[in-house]
């Protein structure tokens, strides 16, 4: 039997009146998880560092009302956020499903994150905080042709704590038609708490990514990441940013029973491993962020995030030759995406 609890920081009314909440999770290591059903957000996550202080590793406002306040921004809106219908650019200005064309909402000819008023702008259904498992479950009701796409689609996310230091999200979908869909969490994750993350290291089991044209679609082409600044087979630092530019682009893992991407800070001595069940990872290091009502006394750098989006592939409804984004109706779409942190050895 589910025991349910609601934490309140503050309660607001929004677009259909749902009363917004923060809720949390707690370990039994104190690794502490807070989220909100605004956009089913990931606020904030505390991990024990090397010396056995909680650091908080996951970019976030200082209050609720702010993620709502800045919602309507271009970055700050993905802060931590559930994406949907599909994460990622879709090019064409339009789908086709069996055939069938569905125009799709663009800004000069691309469809973003599922469109105009995406999933990180709903107010998520609170389903259950089961305090056995550490988990909390949140889902919303995508109506047919909201931004375009066709069929209901009802939505779930699980955030769920281990005690083995891990956070597991689980998004899952089933529609009444014939559909696209492609989630994901847009987090920010610093494992040093703050400043910057030209001190973390990087490595993915990942020898292609996708090749992109001038507004960020992929073209259709998969290249070899072997000679490129994309190559993070063996540990590389980040401190290379500032000479070779952002990371924004799609890395494909190599082995389905191996897709992993490892990162973990020098100065905090946090490793993160991710798995997941998906074919690809988004990564997005963010140059600066402006000057944004973060936690107090939390200052960033320049570089102060970074971004691990599993998901299929961007634009893949326009391109054969990638994963098919495409479920039928009555299907389940299931994105399984594990973070386990642990500290470096």
């Amino acid at each position: 039997m589910k025991t349910k609890r609601k934490i309140k920081q503050k309660s607001f009314g929004f677009h259909n009146q749902n009363e917004l909440l923060v809720l949390s999770l707690r370990n039994d290591n104190g690794m502490r998880l807070r989220i909100t059903n605004f956009a089913a957000t990931l606020m904030s996550l505390e991990v024990p560092n090397a010396n056995g202080k909680l650091v908080n590793v996951v970019v976030g406002y200082e209050s609720l009302q702010d993620y709502i306040e800045k919602s309507k921004g271009k970055v700050s809106r993905f802060l931590g956020a559930s994406i949907g219908r599909y994460a990622g650019r879709i090019s064409n200005q339009k789908i086709s499903v069996n055939t069938v064309d569905y125009p799709l909402y663009h800004e000069e000819g691309i469809h973003l994150h599922g469109g105009k008023n995406g999933f990180d702008e709903k107010v998520w259904e609170i389903d259950y905080i089961d305090e056995d498992e550490l988990s909390i479950s949140l889902s919303y009701l995508s109506e047919h042709l909201e931004e375009g796409y066709p069929g209901n689609l009802r939505v779930k996310v699980i955030y769920q704590l281990t005690n083995d230091n891990e956070l597991k999200i689980t998004y899952q979908g089933i529609s009444d038609r014939d559909t696209v869909v492609n989630l994901t969490n847009h987090a920010y994750y610093n494992l040093s708490g703050e400043q910057t993350i030209t001190n973390h290291i990087l490595k993915l089991n990942c020898s292609n990514y996708l090749e992109v044209d001038k507004k960020q679609f992929p073209t259709g082409n998969i290249n070899s990441v072997l000679g490129t600044k994309y190559d993070f087979l063996n540990w590389r630092k980040l401190d290379e940013l500032e000479e070779k530019g952002i990371l924004d682009d799609t890395f494909i893992f190599d082995d389905e029973g191996d897709r992993k991407v490892l990162i973990k800070s020098e100065e905090s001595g946090i490793k993160m491993e991710v798995s997941t069940n998906q074919p690809a990872v988004v990564i997005y290091t963010h140059k600066q962020f402006p000057d944004w009502n973060f936690r107090k006394g939390v200052k960033y750098d320049k570089f102060p995030a970074i971004c691990f989006e599993t998901q299929n592939y961007p634009d893949a409804p326009n391109h054969s030759n990638f994963p098919t984004a495409q479920i039928k109706a009555g299907e389940l779409y299931e994105n399984r995406s594990v973070f386990k942190f642990s500290i470096q050895n």
